[in-house]
């Protein structure tokens, strides 16, 4: 322990530092804009398209290669960028996904006056709320940085709890990620007038979608809230911990926690020396998350080894001493009704290989961009899902290793040809999923994470069927309505229709009688020139004055015919 101090550290960064931030970023985009669009738009139309294909690869991992560096030395919310776009498989190429996710949310500390200055300016004279403060950060990344400390005996007893960790925020950050932001939104309005990029992708609501899980990161009072929530929905449930919230020394930017640190999850050696085996461990970490994403409907979406402990606990029921205890909740994610109807129809129209029915769920679901061209999507993704659609989760346990990748491959392939994205619900249940996965593996390498999502996933198509009759019956009760308030209706159309009261629109019906009606006035014109032509033709062989009088004349409904014609058009 140390004792607290209390001078000035670092300085906030001032204007024009963030100036100077925000023109490389752009300077950053920009140059990768300009040599994309003269590789990918220039260089085919003049006959030269080989090239760029042959140095798309090459390019996409230079770029990617590059960000990654830049990401490392701004810090902020780059580094967030960089794990944001390494998600979006849907997206973006391999090329780029691959080289980006192992961005590590790591950068060097913030030194230790100046995070005391900015809790100190939350909280008070920390020497008042802590009797110690550690030095050393437990850990650093890109937005804050967390401190192990010791409240007042006073403020201990208060707060049931002596031993905290302090979330503060690295100063300046609010600064650095408007700064961040305001680039990011510059970018993707040069994006917007990029066809090849607008027909697949809404860049403005991509870029307010990582806005909005960026602020809400930032906001510890949000944090903390998250924390409350979280424990409630396992309040009863003795197989998860969660710390407390010290709420009197919590403010936005300073979040105060019960130190809860036991041993991470992945550190088997420990495990082991605690007594506790790792491969007991797995199936109840995975029966725990899908708890969230399938039963709470709200699921912490970041569940690495760094924010779960495997807690000793004597108090555990017999045969399982020990608990999961989870921190960090800046990041959550939420399954709302209308995502789980549009998983239903997802999973209905899949196993029955119903096109227009995949269509329609993935548009309830939010992942189908305006101009997507659906017959396309229809074939495509009938054509995917057939392959898996009939089989159950006994069949799919059975299917080559090789198989599931090829599928993997293709319908990557499939999403990224098409206008098609994945909204930030499936986004952070897919990153969920994928780090259940690896964490579960790696205690357990014969781990199937079949045998825990099986429970799961036949536990929700239950409650859907009962959704469904729910649905039925609704219909049906609607329906039975119309039928007994249809005699009154029908009585009532009737009496409009011997009153003459009755009017129809119908638009198409009315220009169809439009250009009839132009199409007779026009004949009729012609008819009439005709006719006077003729006839002065004829006459002026005897009486030249009148011959020639009808043949001026006939110019008119010849005028009038070319008139009706063109205000038709």
């Amino acid at each position: 322990m140390t004792s607290i101090r209390r001078d000035r550290g670092d300085p906030v960064p001032g204007a024009g530092g963030t100036r100077a931030r925000y023109r490389r970023i752009l300077r950053f985009a920009g140059w990768h804009l300009a040599v994309t669009w003269w590789f990918e738009l220039v260089l085919p139309r003049v006959g030269l398209g080989g090239i760029a294909e042959r140095t798309r690869t090459a390019r996409m991992r230079r770029f990617a290669q590059r960000f990654h560096l830049l990401a490392v030395d701004l810090g902020g919310l780059m580094i967030k960028v960089g794990q944001f776009l390494s998600s979006r498989l849907d997206v973006l190429p391999p090329e780029i996904t691959k080289e980006l996710e192992g961005l590590q949310d790591e950068v060097p500390p913030v030194r230790f006056p100046a995070i005391c200055a900015l809790a100190e300016a939350e909280l008070g004279r920390l020497d008042q709320v802590f009797s110690s403060l550690e030095e050393i950060p437990l850990a650093a990344a890109s937005l804050g940085q967390a401190h192990r400390a010791q409240l007042l005996p006073v403020h201990a007893a208060e707060a049931g709890v002596e031993g905290v960790v302090v979330k503060v925020q690295r100063p300046g950050i609010d600064a650095i990620v408007e700064v961040d932001l305001a680039a990011l939104r510059k970018v993707g309005g040069w994006l917007r007038h990029v066809r090849v990029v607008s027909d697949r992708v809404d860049v403005a609501a991509l870029v307010e979608e990582f806005a909005q899980t960026s602020l809400e990161e930032i906001d510890y009072l949000h944090e903390a809230a998250n924390a409350e929530r979280f424990a409630a929905d396992f309040a009863d449930d003795d197989r998860v911990g969660v710390p407390d919230v010290a709420w009197e020394w919590t403010t936005r930017r300073v979040l105060t926690l019960a130190d809860v640190s036991a041993i991470k999850i992945t550190d088997l050696k420990a495990l082991l020396a605690a007594g506790i085996d790792p491969v007991q461990v797995a199936p109840v970490f995975a029966s725990v998350m899908f708890d969230q994403m399938f039963k709470n409907g709200f699921f912490h979406a970041d569940p690495h080894p760094g924010n779960i402990f495997v807690t000793p606990a004597e108090d555990s029921p017999a045969g399982r001493p020990w608990k999961l205890t989870f921190i960090d909740f800046g990041m959550m994610g939420e399954v709302p009704s209308s995502t789980r109807s549009g998983l239903r129809k997802l999973l209905i129209a899949a196993a029955s290989r119903d096109g227009k029915g995949l269509i329609a769920a993935i548009n309830d679901i939010g992942a189908l961009v305006p101009s997507t061209d659906t017959t396309e999507l229809e074939r495509a993704m009938t054509q995917l899902f057939a392959r898996f659609g009939g089989m159950g989760f006994a069949e799919l346990r059975e299917v080559d290793q090789k198989e599931f990748l090829d599928f993997a491959v293709e319908f990557g392939d499939v999403v990224r040809s098409l206008p098609f994205q994945l909204p930030e619900n499936f986004l952070l249940i897919i990153r969920a999923m994928s780090l259940t996965s690896g964490v579960c593996s790696s205690l357990d390498a014969r781990f199937n994470l079949w045998d825990a999502v099986e429970p799961y996933a036949a536990q929700l198509l239950r409650d859907e069927r009962g959704n469904i009759v729910q649905d039925v019956a609704q219909e049906a009760l609607d329906a039975a309505g119309l039928v007994l308030r249809l005699p009154k209706r029908l009585d009532g159309l009737v009496a409009r229709i011997e009153d003459g009261s009755l009017s129809v629109a119908n638009p198409r019906l009315e220009r169809q009688m439009a250009r009839l009606n132009r199409a007779a006035q026009r004949s009729a014109s012609a008819l009439v020139f005709g006719a006077l032509l003729i006839a002065g033709s004829v006459v002026r062989a005897d009486d030249s004055t009148l011959g020639s009088v009808l043949m001026i004349v006939s110019v008119v409904p010849l005028l009038h015919g070319l008139w009706v014609g063109r205000r038709g058009r």
